[in-house]
């Protein structure tokens, strides 16, 4: 659909007045929201007031409710909590409460409110909304204000965004501070793993989540538990037996640990709460393992905000101020959220009402409603978690007598041996014969390849790297060898796990099926690239682990720059010829400038860049953080920009340089990565038995339909199979990068944050939509 992009330059916020607060209990990401609508807001020309202390401070009023500036918003990004403070307000719940928070409202002229909270605060907004014009005619019967306000700031605009650790709301798919929680907890799950292996304990660890199992199931998925108990999923009657056969049968298969998860709102069928407590004591007088309690507590709301709650606060926090900017009298108050990869508006109490749906349906025992009211995300979760933990007996299992086979081609990713022991694990419980390539494309042409079991994988999803090893040999020189090797094999489906070298193979084999018939078979690739260059998806998985690990530098050597005073870092990110991990970095970051390929500059702009630093070194904020993608400029290389700066800023900073090089690829999975690896590997195992049962004729498959060779991507808000063949015109080989990124649009984004003037196509933005409720069937073919 082509469509008139719509800048926002058009919406100017001169003479309005927007408030900001924190409300409820404080995640991470909280302050990255608060410093993208301060930051948006004082740049549409509007005033920006913080809030301080919720709505007490709205209720308390005088120093509470401070106008603010550019300056006051930096060096928050990467702090966790909320600088602007949080707090319970009983007053605000009384009437009398509200009229005093709307009389110190009308004050200063704010009829715009931006509230990060959970579903009680955005409550208490909406409700605030609906009385307003009634508090003001009683202030003004009251003689506290005149008629003239009254007319003036007759309506209140109130914009919501969801900062919970629990990931509790309905109609967005993560909320603030979840994926920050999760790597807390995974941090800590993988530091027990070690302890717990040396001794062959047993450990129960219990997260946060009182009425929402997201995180319990999540990092349950993320970490391969071996059980794990949620409120929107109870267990069976008779749980205690299944759990301790299935403890048992691990230890038997020489498993030295077992880890078992436990949401503290997690209750059984007959909504009696199961504790960490008790699943202990049953392991212990059961079975006698030595078992260990681990109560993760605060911990999960603590530390450094991850790299992606930066990003989703940041956009959400832009996104709320041109809500804010294009409200009527008549829009409802509405949440800026996230669903797939789209930011979109909803209304804010149909999320209300169908979060609360969810608890009434779990109160009346309803739990399949519950787990659909959730969301096709949490759905999916729980399928792929109920296909993965647990192995059936071989005599329950179906026999296909196809044999698969999975590699890993390209530069190493993190979450490529998640996906690897998803893909494996499927593809047992679907019957299939699995085989393991050692060494990508060059491994298969020397018989590197060998049966894989169930076990094998096990414990392999927190790993980095790739434990199958990998190598970016493409297929094309070793293409009759390869054959012979399917031949003998009887290799009747190739999973390939990789960046654009797998895409790349993967036409090459398909290119080669007229000369190779043993190539007429079902193959899918999985993207995983920490470069996130593979045409047909919008994350590919690895990505996420560089990112976090380009912030935490980036984090660190802000904090030395800001020591030092005046001093400006150059920093080179990898990447080939994307500029993803540049370009999200310095929006993650707090950057001031990101050059990339696909942007081309001139020295004009390097000089203008230096200029605005310049400027910058004039206020408060004295220091500067720049990235440059590897492959960005072949002239324009790091050295080059390092001593232009040195050169130009003489008397003003000094410029150090840093090249982030390979660090950027190890290190172990991020939750994220591990999880999306997990399900798409999952999903793609299923979409290769349906190709196999599909193309099995006269005793043998024969897959010759181009759609028989798929890149399965993530597009905008869907998981999309794609043919190979298709994505060729998507496709610029010479640089390997897709000719389209969505990722571009949030450029400007990071250039507002940074104070430049630039504009920003928001057509996506601005469609108020509804929140629905997804058929079951939704869930097999949705989101993440």
């Amino acid at each position: 659909m082509d469509h008139q992009p719509k800048f926002f330059e058009n919406l100017s916020g001169t003479g309005k007045a927007i408030g900001v607060l924190t409300s409820g209990g404080d995640a991470q990401g909280m302050n990255a929201a608060v410093r993208a609508v301060v930051r948006m807001g004082i740049y549409v020309k509007a005033k920006v007031y913080f809030v301080y202390e919720g709505y007490q401070g709205m209720v308390d009023g005088g120093g509470n409710i401070v106008e603010v500036s550019w300056e006051s918003v930096s060096s928050i990004l990467q702090v966790g909590g909320t600088v602007i403070g949080s707090a319970r307000c009983k007053s605000f719940r009384t009437r009398k409460g509200r009229l005093q928070a709307a009389y110190n409202l009308v004050q200063r002229g704010i009829t715009n409110l931006c509230v990060i909270g959970g579903d009680g605060s955005l409550t208490g907004a909406n409700l605030f909304r609906e009385e307003w014009s009634g508090l003001l005619e009683e202030l003004a019967q009251k003689r506290k204000i005149d008629e003239e306000a009254v007319k003036k700031y007759a309506y209140l605009n109130i914009v919501g965004m969801v900062g919970s650790i629990d990931n509790d709301f309905c109609g967005t798919d993560m909320t603030i501070g979840t994926d920050s929680a999760l790597h807390r907890i995974i941090e800590v799950v993988d530091a027990i793993m070690t302890t717990a292996q040396s001794h062959q304990r047993t450990f129960v660890l219990e997260v946060m989540g009182r009425h929402c199992g997201y995180l319990a199931l999540v990092s349950a998925l993320a970490c391969g538990a071996d059980w794990v108990f949620i409120p929107e999923y109870p267990p069976e009657e008779g749980w205690e037996d299944s759990m301790c056969v299935k403890l048992s049968e691990n230890r038997a298969r020489k498993k030295r640990l077992n880890i078992i998860i436990v949401a503290e709102g997690a209750i059984d069928c007959h909504n009696k709460p199961i504790t960490s407590e008790k699943v202990k004591d049953l392991v212990v007088q059961r079975l006698g393992f030595d078992t260990r309690v681990t109560i993760l507590g605060h911990v999960q709301r603590g530390g450094t905000p991850s790299a992606f709650d930066r990003i989703l606060a940041s956009r959400m926090g832009v996104e709320a101020v041109l809500a804010l900017l294009e409200a009527t009298p008549a829009t409802p108050a509405c949440v800026v959220s996230l669903s797939g990869n789209q930011a979109v508006r909803l209304p804010l109490m149909e999320c209300v009402q169908m979060t609360q749906e969810v608890q009434k349906a779990m109160d009346k025992g309803r739990f399949a409603e519950a787990v659909r009211l959730r969301g096709r995300s949490f759905e999916n979760n729980l399928n792929t978690y109920k296909l993965l933990s647990h192995k059936k007996p071989d005599a329950e299992l179906p026999k296909t007598n196809f044999n698969v086979a999975v590699l890993n081609v390209g530069a190493p990713a993190a979450g490529m041996n998640a996906a690897v022991r998803a893909a494996v694990r499927v593809g047992i419980t679907e019957g299939h014969k699995m085989f393991a390539v050692i060494d990508g494309f060059e491994g298969f042409a020397r018989g590197k390849i060998k049966e894989i079991s169930w076990g094998d994988v096990g414990g392999w999803t927190g790993q980095g790297g790739s434990i199958l090893g990998t190598k970016r040999t493409l297929p094309a020189k070793y293409l009759e060898k390869i054959a012979d090797q399917m031949r003998t094999n009887n290799i009747n489906a190739l999973m390939v796990i990789g960046g654009f070298e797998a895409y790349e193979s993967c036409l090459q084999l398909h290119e080669a099926r007229s000369s190779f018939e043993e190539f007429y078979v079902p193959i899918c690739v999985l993207p995983a690239t920490i470069s996130n260059n593979v045409p047909g998806t919008d994350f590919s998985i690895g990505a996420d682990t560089a990112l976090n690990a380009i912030v935490e530098t980036c984090d660190r050597i802000k904090q030395s720059a800001s020591g030092t005073k005046r001093r400006v870092f150059i920093i080179e990110t990898m990447g080939g010829y994307c500029g993803y991990l540049a370009n999200m970095g310095a929006l993650a970051a707090g950057a001031d400038a990101a050059y990339i390929f696909e942007e081309q500059f001139d020295i004009r702009e390097l000089q203008a860049n230096v200029e605005h630093l310049t400027e910058k070194m004039k206020t408060s904020i004295q220091r500067g953080l720049v990235l440059r993608n590897e492959n960005c400029n072949e002239n324009y290389t790091t050295d080059f920009i390092y001593q232009l700066y040195s050169e130009e800023g003489k008397g003003v900073f000094d410029c150090r340089k840093n090249v982030l090089g390979h660090m950027q690829q190890g290190g172990a999975p991020s939750p994220f990565d591990r999880n999306f690896g997990t399900k798409i590997s999952a999903k793609a195992m299923q979409w290769i038995s349906k190709k196999l049962k599909e193309t099995y004729r006269k005793g043998k498959v024969f897959a010759n339909t181009d759609d028989s060779v798929c890149l399965l991507g993530m597009r905008r808000r869907n998981l999309v199979f794609q043919p190979v063949a298709e994505l060729k015109t998507e496709t610029d080989f010479v640089h390997r990068i897709p000719k389209e990124q969505w990722w571009l649009k949030l450029r400007p984004l990071m250039k507002i944050l940074a104070k430049y003037k630039t504009s920003y196509d928001v057509s996506d933005s601005g469609q108020l939509e509804h929140v629905a409720v997804h058929s079951p069937k939704e869930a097999e073919t949705g989101a993440i």
